[in-house]
């Protein structure tokens, strides 16, 4: 294939995907092909996005878990400034690896892209004083769709980088820090239900 490189089923999860596209730089600095869809293709990746999203946030902040219940949504995902660490829980009712969740550090200086088919929860923890997040959809946003699983159950045994603060039988944000930080989280983030109480996916 062209200008990427894809490293399949990441952690033996079935269809998470990283993918590192080509750089090519010299002293005026770099280009890069962000999305180019032959090559998607060429890799078996055959997705059509519908919707381009961008978001900036400060560091401590977590987003996350979210999902789409009745309109399940692939992202490819990637950051442009500053570093973030990405995670995706499998919540397809028959996988081999429901529950389970991969993360991946993304930054603008790795250039990955993380790439996550639906049937799964997504969030990020951002690293660095402050990220550009940015990612693509395949299918819209649906404000009354909206579904969660709390970041920090136990269950799902998420080991978000330089985390500090005990896990009181709630997703809340009160007595967590990252490296000194205060955790952020909006408000509904605080309230997402466990794995066991979530709504899971009937897909193949």
């Amino acid at each position: 294939m062209g200008q990427i490189t894809v490293e399949r089923d990441v952690d033996g999860i079935r269809g998470l995907c990283v993918i590192t596209p080509a750089v090519h730089g010299d002293s005026r600095g770099y280009f890069m092909e962000t999305y180019h869809q032959r090559d998607m293709e060429e890799a078996g990746l055959n997705l059509t996005f519908v919707q381009h999203n961008q978001s900036g946030s400060v560091k401590g902040v977590l987003r996350g878990l979210h999902y789409q219940k009745r309109f399940p949504q692939s992202k490819l995902v990637r950051v442009i400034r500053g570093a973030v660490y990405d995670v995706a829980v499998d919540l397809r009712r028959d996988s081999p690896t429901f529950g389970r969740h991969h993360g991946e550090l993304l930054s603008e200086e790795n250039r990955r892209q993380f790439l996550i088919p639906r049937g799964f929860a997504h969030g990020f923890l951002v690293l660095s004083d402050r990220a550009e997040f940015c990612y693509l959809c395949d299918d819209f946003y649906h404000p009354n769709d909206e579904a969660g699983l709390a970041w920090n159950d136990p269950a799902l045994g998420i080991a978000w980088p330089g985390l500090e603060g005990d896990y009181h039988g709630s997703p809340s944000a009160e007595g967590y820090r990252v490296e000194g930080v205060p955790l952020i989280l909006s408000e509904k983030d605080q309230h997402w239900p466990p794995l066991r109480e979530a709504p899971v996916f009937d897909l193949p």
